[in-house]
C-alpha cells in the first residue's frame, strides 16, 4: 500500500510504502469439537483441507508442516487440523481408519481425499484442484 505522508517540520510531502501481513497469511486452525468443525469447515466459504492426525503418529509430524508450507500465503484454501484422539465423533463420522488422513471439502462436501504420507505432487494436485474450482 502506498501512503502520502506530510512532514510538518519540513513542509514536504513524500510517499511511504507500507505492508499489510494480515492479507498474506493462510487460515490454519485446530478443530476442537463437532460444532467448531461445522462452523469452520462445513459452513466455510473457502475450500478447506482437513488433516486428521495424532500426536503419536510420526508420518503426521511430517505431513502437517509440509502441507502448511505448500499452502503458503494462500487466502483461498484453509487448513483444519483434527486430532483423532480428541475427536472420536468426527473420526467415526468421516470413517477415518488410519492417520494421517486428509479430506478436501468444498461447500461442505468431501471432494477428494488421501490416506498416509504421500509425495509432494499428490498434495500439490489436491491444492490445485481446490484452487481451480474456486476460481470457476
Amino acid at each position: 500500500m502506498l501512503r502520502m505522508v506530510r512532514n510538518p517540520l519540513l513542509g514536504q510531502r513524500f510517499i511511504r510504502k507500507t505492508f499489510s501481513f494480515s492479507a498474506v497469511s493462510n487460515k490454519q486452525f485446530v478443530i476442537k469439537d463437532h460444532y467448531e468443525f461445522d462452523q469452520k469447515v462445513i459452513n466455510s466459504d473457502n475450500p478447506v483441507i482437513v488433516n486428521f492426525h495424532a500426536e503419536w503418529c510420526d508420518p503426521c509430524k511430517i505431513l502437517t508442516p509440509q502441507m502448511t508450507k505448500m499452502l503458503g500465503p494462500s487466502e483461498e484454501i484453509d487448513l483444519a487440523i483434527v486430532n483423532v484422539d480428541d475427536n472420536a465423533e468426527l473420526v467415526q463420522t468421516f470413517e477415518v481408519k488410519a492417520v494421517p488422513a486428509v479430506l478436501a471439502f468444498r461447500n461442505g462436501v468431501v471432494v477428494d481425499k488421501f490416506i498416509g504420507l504421500v509425495d509432494a505432487n499428490m498434495i500439490e494436485n489436491l491444492i490445485g484442484k481446490l484452487a481451480r474450482k474456486k476460481q470457476q
